[in-house]
């Protein structure tokens, strides 16, 4: 233990003040129980150590968020864009750029506007008042004022404000689970533990933002404020720094890729063009031509409501997205973190059986409600080891159940009891007019057990005992055996121990019953029981479970547990669920955990009695790794690795506000099915984001093409800037939206998740915007080159036929969008409304910017004849025919290779 030279000092973290003893504590602060400190050392420590409260986090303000919609690179790209338009007098197509990012930046702002709470929701744990000793009187003061050296006086029900060491204590017991992840109340005492104990088995230790659930008992402030265990959550919350999506990572690569290529293509075609005479002037005009055709302006907004889209359908089906660009993280993720209670488990202990010897006794709550041996029904009334096992679980209680509703207060293994109980028509109230309380020993942790004093009618007391099957055996002398008392044999102790171990094994909590009859209420209460059975609890898996595992197993997803729970617990909800292979679990403690490599922590599927931080470290283990990791949690303990992991998923209902607001989403039904249909949808968002960028950008390629290749070869443009900046506002982008809403590929969850190393687009798709760019560019020169030598047209009006052909083929483009493998008039394109209300929006707005004289006027263009409408049908169906020509012929080869 590390020594300091100032009594008042606070405990340091290093120090293990689970192992002190109670007189080495007292002298460590130089304080008395039964005085606690005076006003003078509290206002001195007060001015040392500051507020027991939790550092504030600085919550983002709205500018700031707003300022973030314009790190985009393809936004730098238009605002650069724009820029220049403007220095050289083209203001229509700078104001035209300018609209396209105010209304990009007003979409953002308006979908991801939210504020980062995380430190805000820890703060409101220490804003309730304490029961303090001072001057050796008891008061309420705010839990901030706390200091170290404090004796706090506890009782059921109280909210723990600082980290505190047990000094006395009477049926004290904690529920801890939103810190350690463990479901179960658990026992403190006075004693000191060994210093190697995990934070979890720390019975000496009451912690900040844990709550008390019966007892009483005494205590002393060893820690407050970012010295607490809650405070090293906070320190992680808070360092922890939220990593980029996976897609925010591909837009900005796309976007470099861009930047390079399109400055690349400008600088080679102006110098080209004022090498062979062209004036300056003229070739930035066409350099801003260049830069207009090759920046896909509809591609921030498509991204951006096509995520807000999968939002809004996620919330549809009960998860909630904190922030935008998560939508389609989901579908990227590889490994779901989860922990067990409460998200594999429905954290609702419940009784499962009775254990009597050789005999057993399972409960069905629902399908034939009732108790049964094997398949036969079990009348209580009739059966006395039954009926003796439930009087002694429901008197033997101090927990209280709602009256004819599900759910109580007070220990949940003693709230299960008493529900086990009404099911055979026995209430607590009933039993004890009938035999009235006398006498209770509390539930002592050196024991392990508790007892009840009940009177008789005629006269005597019937002692109600239960307990840790292990200390229940030792003090029995006697058993129940088909309504016959026995003498307790050692085959009989073995055949109860071993039952024990197995029934431990597989996930269950045990809790031992007995009784005996006395006519002293003097006695101990402890002494020749007659043993009665045991009786069997169970955290039930949610049944959604395992056929959620089974779909991320078929989807490529690996899925992990971290859990607070011990090896055998965690075992067995794994193999309940189907995690892993049951004949091969792979599970790995706390305490083995720095001792393992890390290539036996990845091929782990179960880590039990983690801590936040191994949490923590787990994640980045992952991530380092190259996988994109999924994070379930909700509990306080869960909220850095929430933050940390590239998708947090907090649980709704029984989750922490912590949690929730450390999450990128939260499940309002706090189903792990949730996150199965979740992950459908990201991946659904991804192919569609995936689709429409191959198709924004294949047109854009086009029209760099068309204007690139009639600047080198010194040709009039066939298409005018402003007519490129209006395609790719109007034909580009209502057809990429829709693209956008698709609905997917029945089989999307039978695909192996994506490289988190993949880009947007691979090479494959570059290949395939690179020749359908050829072909789109070939049909517009076409009806450029007819207009001029066939019809004998002016350039300035071939530029009307060329316009409309590149307008018609990026429309008939959207169908070579489809899956290869699937038919041509049935596929995932044709059935999509959205794309064919988009296909009649668009030829509307084409028609009425040729006939409408004002429109027509400001893009320079003129209407055609009937002839010349041909022409351009024509040409514009060129790209389509051919790919779709390539889709059969490719199918039809690929049939025969398979064959």
């Amino acid at each position: 233990m590390t020594q300091s030279s100032d009594p008042h000092e606070p405990i340091d973290r290093d120090d293990k003040v689970w192992a002190l003893s109670t007189d080495q504590l007292l002298k460590r602060f130089n304080v008395k129980v039964q005085h606690g400190l005076s006003e003078t050392e509290v206002r001195q420590k007060k001015k040392q150590f500051g507020s027991n409260q939790l550092k504030k986090q600085k919550v983002r303000s709205w500018w700031s968020i707003l300022f973030a919609q314009f790190k985009s690179i393809i936004i730098a790209l238009l605002i650069a864009a724009s820029g220049v338009a403007f220095l050289f007098g083209e203001w229509i197509e700078g104001w035209a750029i300018v609209i396209v990012i105010l209304i990009n930046t007003l979409i953002g702002f308006g979908t991801e506007m939210k504020a980062v709470r995380s430190m805000e929701a820890l703060y409101k744990l220490g804003t309730v008042k304490t029961r303090v000793r001072r001057d050796g009187k008891i008061s309420l003061v705010n839990a901030a004022d706390l200091v170290p050296g404090d004796i706090i006086i506890i009782e059921g029900g109280d909210i723990i404000t600082a980290d505190l060491r047990v000094l006395n204590s009477s049926k004290l017991q904690a529920d801890e689970s939103a810190l350690t992840g463990e479901s179960l109340p658990v026992s403190k005492s006075a004693d000191p533990v060994d210093t190697k104990t995990a934070l979890a088995e720390r019975s000496s230790m009451l912690y900040k933002g844990t709550a008390v659930t019966r007892g009483t008992g005494e205590a002393l402030v060893v820690n407050t404020g970012l010295n607490t265990e809650l405070g090293k959550i906070t320190s992680l919350v808070e360092i922890t720094e939220d990593e980029k999506t996976p897609l925010e990572k591909r837009l900005n690569d796309l976007g470099y890729k861009l930047i390079i290529a399109t400055a690349g293509i400008i600088f080679v075609i102006v110098v080209l063009g004022i090498l062979t005479g062209r004036s300056l002037f003229l070739m930035v005009e066409m350099g801003i031509a260049l830069a207009v055709a090759a920046i896909p302006e509809g591609l921030p907004i498509v991204a951006t409501i096509s995520l807000a889209r999968g939002l809004k359908l996620m919330a549809e089906k009960n998860a909630l997205v904190n922030r935008l660009s998560s939508v389609e993280t989901l579908g990227a993720t590889e490994v779901i973190c989860t922990d067990k209670t409460g998200t594999l488990t429905e954290n609702e202990l419940t009784v499962e059986g009775f254990q009597f010897y050789e005999r057993s006794i399972t409960i069905k709550t629902s399908n034939g409600r009732g108790f049964y041996e094997g398949e036969v029904s079990v009348d209580p009334k009739k059966d006395q080891e039954l009926m003796k096992a439930l009087e002694i679980g429901v008197i033997c209680n101090n927990a209280s159940l709602y009256d004819k509703t599900e759910g109580g207060s007070g220990d949940p293994l003693e709230i299960a009891l008493l529900a086990t109980g009404r099911i055979a028509g026995l209430e607590f109230e009933d039993l004890i007019k009938q035999y009235p309380e006398k006498k209770e020993t509390a539930f002592d942790p050196q024991t392990k057990m508790m007892a009840t004093w009940n009177e008789l009618d005629q006269g005597g007391y019937r002692v109600h005992v239960k307990g840790a099957p292990g200390e229940v055996l030792k003090s029995s002398t006697s058993y129940l055996h088909n309504s016959e008392i026995k003498t307790l044999t050692e085959k009989v102790k073995q055949y109860f121990i071993k039952l024990n171990q197995e029934l431990a094994a597989n996930g269950f909590r045990m809790l031992a019953l007995a009784e005996r009859f006395s006519t002293d209420l003097e006695e101990e209460s402890y002494q020749e029981l007659c043993f009665v059975g045991l009786i069997t609890f169970l955290d039930p898996p949610r049944k959604d479970v395992r056929t959620a595992i089974e779909q991320c197993r078929d989807a490529g997803i690996r899925v992990v547990m971290m859990t607070g729970d011990q090896v055998e617990t965690a075992r067995y909800i794994a193999g309940e669920v189907g995690l892993g292979d049951p004949q091969d679990q792979h599970i790995i403690h706390s305490l083995e955990l720095e001792n393992q490599p890390e290539e036996e922590q990845l091929k782990a599927h179960i880590f039990a009695r983690i801590n936040p931080k191994q949490k923590l470290d787990l994640i980045e283990l992952y991530q380092k790794n190259g996988y994109i990791v999924g994070m379930t949690g909700d509990g306080v303990n869960d909220a850095p690795a929430l933050k940390k992991a590239d998708i947090g998923i907090a649980m709704g209902e029984r989750g922490t506000q912590v949690a929730r607001e450390a999450a990128d989403i939260v499940l309002t039904d706090d189903r792990f099915s949730t996150i199965v249909v979740a992950i459908r949808e990201g991946r659904v968002i991804f192919i569609n984001i995936q689709k429409f960028v191959m198709y924004l950008i294949s047109c854009n390629v086009s029209e760099i093409m068309v204007v690139g290749i009639a600047s080198i070869i010194g040709m009039s443009l066939p298409i005018l800037p402003l007519q490129i900046l209006f395609l790719n506002l109007v034909t580009d982008v209502f057809p990429a939206l829709a693209l956008g809403l698709g609905k997917g590929s029945e089989d999307i969850m039978e695909r192996k998740p994506r490289s988190s190393t993949e880009g947007i687009l691979n090479r494959s798709n570059w290949s395939f915007i690179f020749w359908y760019g050829v072909l789109i560019t070939g049909s517009v020169f076409g009806a450029f080159l007819w207009g001029i030598h066939i019809i004998g047209q002016d350039p300035s009006q071939a530029v009307t036929m060329s316009f409309l052909t590149l307008a018609f083929a990026q429309l008939w483009h959207v169908f070579n969008m489809r899956e290869q493998q699937s038919q041509i008039f049935k596929n995932e394109i044709t059935k999509n409304i959205w794309v064919w209300l988009a296909l009649i929006l668009c030829t509307l707005l084409i028609i009425a910017i040729i006939y409408i004289p004002e429109l027509a006027l400001v893009l320079k263009l003129f209407p055609i004849s009937i002839s010349e409408w041909k022409v351009v049908i024509v040409m514009s169906l060129i790209p389509f025919v051919a790919g779709q020509a390539y889709y059969i012929l490719k199918s039809y080869y690929g049939k025969l290779l398979d064959k």
